[in-house]
C-alpha cells in the first residue's frame, strides 16, 4: 500500500501530481523552484508537462527518510511505464524551491 508523505508539503506535491492538477502542483513550488533528473538539471515546465502531466504520470511512494522529503517511489507515466525512482525535496517555508528525481 502505497504511503502518505510525513512531511505536509511534500505530500501536497505528490497529491497535487496523482490528480492531474497543474494548478495545486504550480502552488506547492517557489516561483524560482528547480529540478533535476538523473543528475541533469531540466527546465522544470517542460519536463513536468512532458514527464507528468502530458503523460499520465503517478507517484507511489513505498518509502521515505528525512521526514518524508527523501522517497523511493513507484512511478509511472504513459511514456515509460513503471519505474522505481528517488525524490528529494528542499522544502523552504510551506513550498518546494527544489525536487531531485532520477532511477533509484
Amino acid at each position: 500500500m502505497p504511503l502518505q508523505p510525513a512531511d505536509p508539503v511534500v505530500a501536497r506535491f505528490v497529491e497535487a501530481l496523482n490528480s492531474g492538477d497543474r494548478a495545486a502542483f504550480s502552488a506547492v513550488l517557489t516561483d524560482e523552484a528547480t529540478m533535476s533528473d538523473d543528475g541533469t538539471e531540466r527546465d522544470l515546465a517542460a519536463w513536468t508537462e512532458r514527464e507528468i502531466f502530458g503523460a499520465s504520470g503517478h507517484l507511489e511512494v513505498e518509502s521515505q527518510s528525512d521526514d518524508g522529503r527523501s522517497l523511493v517511489a513507484d512511478y509511472s507515466n504513459s511514456t515509460y511505464g513503471h519505474m522505481r525512482t528517488r525524490w528529494s525535496f528542499t522544502v523552504r517555508g510551506d513550498r518546494i524551491s527544489r525536487f531531485e528525481t532520477g532511477q533509484a
